[in-house]
C-alpha cells in the first residue's frame, strides 16, 4: 500500500531571500539532523544572469534501524538524490528527492516548495508532499514502513526549527537583510560570465508559481496569516483545530483535497472533517465513507436548516427537562439533562419518536454552533461539549419498551452523524435501576464515546474526583446543591390529554421525515433508473439535483414525442424493481431505437461515488423528457487485453453491481427563472433555498450547466 503525506502550508515571517540563505546552511551536512551524515554535489547549473540555480546533491543518511535489518539488507547507509531548482526572479525554490538505495524494492518521492506569501511579499510559504511504496524488502515490509514513517515524521517536526535556528545564526552574524535579485547590467558572454565547477546538465524547466494558486482563506471567521483558499495553514490548524501530529495533519489535508476535487463549491468545515477522521482513527477511507453518508443524510433531511426552520412543539418546551447551561472548566458548552425528571413515556405518546429525534438533532446543531463561539471566546480549539445527566427519579417507567426503542434510535443517529462531539458525559445520582438501562443502551455506544462516561452513585459527585473537578463551583446547578439558578425545565408528567393515537403519531412521523424534497433510487447493471417529465411549453427549464451515494453512474437526458409506458405493477414485471435502498424504474421500451423513437439532448455525464451534481436544461421542444441514471461500466484498457489494476479495484468497490442515487427534479417556467443557468435561482423554486447556502461552479454542456458541490 502506498503511504502518502501532505503538509499544511507553513509560513515564515521572513523574506524569501533570507529563508534561502538559512536553507543553504543545511548543506553539506546538518548537525541538527543526526541521520543526515553528508552530501556531495553531483550537478550544478547557474544561468549567466544568476537568476536560475539548479543543484543536484547525493545525500548520505544513517537510518535508525535495527542492526539485524541493516545486516540483512547489506547496507550501513541509505543514499538519496535531491534536486533543488531555485528561481530568484520568481522567488521560488522547488525541491525533488528520491531514493537511490533499494530503488527497485522501495520507491520514495518527495516534493517541496518555498514560495512568496500571496498577500505579504516579505513572508515565505513552505509546502511538502511525499509518497512511500514498499514493493518488497526481504519479508520486512511492515517493519521498514514503520521505520520510514517514524523517521520522516520526526524530520518534519524539526524542519521549521532548523530554518529558525539558522535564521537566528544569521542574525547573530549581523545578517538580517538580503537584497532581492535584480537583472545585472548588460554584459558579454565569455570574459564576464560566471564559471561553474560542474558540467552543465540537460536544460531544465523551472516551474513558475501562478498568483492564482493561493489566496486568503475564509474558512475561519478570524483571518489567519498564510491560509490560502484551498489549503490549510499550520498556524490556523493549531489555533482552530488543535495540536495534530504531522500524519494527522496530512490525513486532514488529503481528505479535504478529495472533497474539493469531487464536491465543487462549499465543503464541510474543517472541524467537521476532523471529527470523522478522529472517529475512525485517521483512516482516510473509513472516514470518507461515513462522512459522505452523513452529508447525504443531512442534505436529504435538510438538517442544515433545522435551527432556522423548525420550532419545537410546546410540549417539548414545557416537559423536555434539558437545556444549555454555561460551560465547563475546559470551555466546552455544558448541556444539562434531568432524565430522571422527564416523562419519556408521555413525550413519546404525545409527540412520537420522530419529533423527539428532530429535537435532539436541533440540540446537536446548537452544540456545534456553541463550540464555534467558544473557540473564538477562549482562543483555543473547542470541538465538543460536556453533558451532565441527572438520574434522580429514574424508575421502571423509564424502561418502557417504546421509550427505550426511541432512545436507541436517537443514539444510533447521533453516533453516525455527530462523531466526536461529546467530550465528557457526567452521570449523577445513578439509582439501582440504572444498570438495567445501561445494559440495554451501552452496546449501541461507540467504544471511544464510552470511555468519556463518568458515573456517580448517590452523592459521590460531591466528593473528590467529582463535579468540582470539571465544573466551576459558581455554575453548579441549584438542584445539585450549587448556587447557580438553572433554567432547564423541571419536566414532570405529560398530561394524558395531550396523548395522541397511534394512527395520528404514525401520520405525524411520516410528515416529519417526508418533508424532504429528495427521492432515493437504486441503479443496477443492466437496469437504469428513469423518470419522465412532460413539457407542454418549449423553453421551460428542467432542473435537477442528485447525490451519488454508492458506485459510479452515467447521467443521461433524452427527449421523445411518445409517452413512455408507466412501469408495470405486477410482482413479476420487468420494468420496476423495489429494493430497500430505493426504487428502480425503467421507462424506455426495449423496442425503442435511439434516433428514431427518442433522442439524446445532453452529452452523457459520468458521476463518481460521493459526488453531488446540480444542473439544468432549457427545453427546445414540447414532449417527454427522460432523465436516466445508468450503471457506469469501467472502460477496458485500450492498449492491452488485460484489465488495469485501477479498473479491478474500482469494480470490487461496487458490490453486486448496484449503485444508489438520491435526487430531486423540478420544472421552472422561463418567466420564473432568473439569474445565470448555474445559479438555479427561481422565484418559485425549491432550489432557491438550496442556492442560498451553496456556491456552485458551472460546467457548460450545450444548453445546460452542470455543477458539482457539497453542502457545508
Amino acid at each position: 500500500m502506498v503511504q502518502k503525506y501532505q503538509s499544511p502550508v507553513r509560513v515564515y515571517k521572513h523574506p524569501f531571500e533570507l529563508i534561502m540563505a538559512a536553507y543553504e546552511r543545511r548543506f553539506p551536512t546538518c548537525p541538527l539532523i543526526p541521520m543526515f551524515v553528508g552530501s556531495d554535489t553531483v550537478n550544478e547549473y547557474k544561468s549567466d544572469d544568476r537568476a536560475i540555480h539548479v543543484i543536484e546533491r547525493r545525500c548520505k543518511l544513517d537510518v535508525d534501524a535495527p542492526r539485524l535489518l541493516k545486516k540483512i539488507a547489506g547496507v550501513d547507509y541509505v543514499y538519496f538524490v535531491q534536486k533543488n531548482s531555485l528561481n530568484r526572479r520568481d522567488r521560488t525554490l522547488h525541491i525533488e528527492a528520491y531514493n537511490e538505495t533499494f530503488s527497485n524494492r522501495v520507491v520514495i518521492n518527495e516534493h517541496c516548495s518555498y514560495t512568496v506569501h500571496p498577500d505579504n511579499e516579505d513572508w515565505t510559504c513552505f509546502e511538502q508532499s511525499a509518497s512511500l511504496d514498499i514493493k518488497s524488502f526481504f519479508g520486512f515490509e511492515s517493519t521498514v514502513e514503520k521505520i520510514a514513517m517514524k523517521q520522516y515524521t520526526s524530520n518534519i517536526k524539526k524542519g521549521k526549527e532548523i530554518i529558525e535556528y539558522y535564521l537566528k545564526q544569521l542574525e547573530e552574524e549581523g545578517i538580517t537583510f538580503i537584497p532581492r535579485w535584480t537583472p545585472p547590467p548588460k554584459f558579454t558572454f565569455g570574459h564576464g560570465s560566471s564559471q561553474v565547477r560542474r558540467p552543465l546538465p540537460p536544460p531544465v524547466n523551472i516551474p513558475e508559481t501562478s498568483p492564482k494558486e493561493v489566496s486568503v482563506c475564509n474558512s475561519a471567521s478570524e483571518p489567519t496569516a498564510g491560509t490560502p483558499d484551498d489549503k490549510l495553514d499550520a498556524d490556523y490548524i493549531k489555533r482552530y483545530l488543535g495540536d495534530l501530529t504531522p500524519l494527522q495533519e496530512s490525513c486532514l489535508i488529503r481528505l479535504r483535497q478529495w472533497l474539493q476535487e469531487t464536491h465543487k463549491g462549499k465543503i464541510p468545515k474543517d472541524e467537521h472533517i476532523l471529527r470523522f477522521l478522529r472517529a475512525r482513527d485517521f483512516n482516510i477511507d473509513k472516514a470518507r465513507e461515513i462522512m459522505c453518508q452523513s452529508l447525504t443524510w443531512r442534505k436529504q433531511h435538510q438538517v442544515d436548516y433545522i435551527l432556522d426552520t423548525w420550532n419545537p412543539p410546546q410540549v417539548l418546551q414545557d416537559y423536555y427537562a434539558g437545556g444549555w447551561h454555561h460551560h465547563d472548566k475546559d470551555g466546552r458548552p455544558l448541556y444539562v439533562l434531568r432524565l430522571g425528571q422527564m416523562d419519556t413515556k408521555g413525550l413519546v405518546r404525545a409527540l412520537g419518536e420522530e419529533a423527539l429525534l428532530r429535537y435532539v438533532l436541533s440540540i446537536n446543531e446548537e452544540g456545534l454552533r456553541r463550540c464555534e463561539e467558544n473557540t473564538k471566546v477562549f482562543g483555543r480549539p473547542i470541538s465538543c461539549w460536556t453533558c451532565l445527566v441527572d438520574l434522580e427519579g429514574l424508575n421502571m417507567r423509564h424502561l418502557w419498551r417504546p421509550g427505550v426503542k426511541a432512545l436507541l434510535r436517537i443514539i444510533e443517529v447521533v453516533e453516525a452523524n455527530y462523531p466526536e462531539t461529546l467530550g465528557r458525559l457526567l452521570i449523577l445520582r445513578a439509582p439501582r435501576v440504572f444498570p438495567v438501562l445501561w445494559t440495554l443502551v451501552s452496546p449501541f455506544i461507540d467504544d471511544n464515546t464510552r470511555k468519556k462516561f463518568l458515573i456517580y452513585a448517590g452523592n459521590d459527585y460531591q466528593g473528590p474526583g467529582g463535579l468540582l473537578d470539571y465544573i466551576d463551583k459558581e455554575i453548579i446547578p441549584d438542584f445539585l446543591g450549587g448556587e447557580c439558578m438553572c433554567e432547564v425545565p423541571e419536566g414532570g408528567l405529560v398530561p394524558k390529554s395531550l396523548y395522541r393515537t397511534a394512527e395520528e403519531l404514525e401520520n405525524e412521523d411520516i410528515k416529519l421525515w417526508t418533508e424532504t424534497i429528495y427521492q432515493s433510487a437504486s441503479v443496477f447493471k443492466g437496469a437504469p433508473h428513469e423518470i419522465f417529465i412532460q413539457i407542454v411549453e418549449a423553453s421551460s427549464v428542467i432542473t435537477w439535483d442528485f447525490d451519488v451515494c454508492k458506485g459510479d453512474i452515467v447521467f443521461n437526458i433524452y427527449h421523445s414525442k411518445r409517452a413512455p409506458q408507466p412501469p408495470k405493477k405486477d410482482s413479476l414485471g420487468a420494468h420496476s424493481i423495489t429494493s430497500p435502498g430505493g426504487n428502480n424504474v425503467q421507462l424506455i421500451d426495449k423496442a425503442w431505437q435511439l434516433g428514431r423513437d427518442y433522442s439524446m439532448v445532453e452529452s452523457p455525464l459520468i458521476c463518481k461515488e460521493g459526488e453531488s451534481v446540480q444542473g439544468s436544461h432549457v427545453t427546445r421542444w414540447p414532449g417527454f423528457y427522460i432523465l436516466q441514471w445508468k450503471f457506469h461500466n469501467m472502460p477496458a484498457c485500450a492498449t492491452s487485453s488485460l484489465p488495469r489494476v485501477d479498473d479491478v479495484l474500482a469494480s470490487l468497490q461496487v458490490s453486486s453491481h448496484k449503485c444508489k442515487v438520491m435526487y430531486y427534479t423540478e420544472v421552472i417556467g422561463s418567466e420564473d427563472f432568473r439569474g445565470s443557468m448555474s445559479s438555479l435561482e427561481s422565484s418559485h423554486s425549491g432550489f432557491s433555498q438550496l442556492s442560498a447556502v451553496t456556491t456552485s461552479s458551472g460546467q457548460s454542456q450545450s444548453s445546460s450547466m452542470i455543477s458539482r458541490w457539497r453542502f457545508c
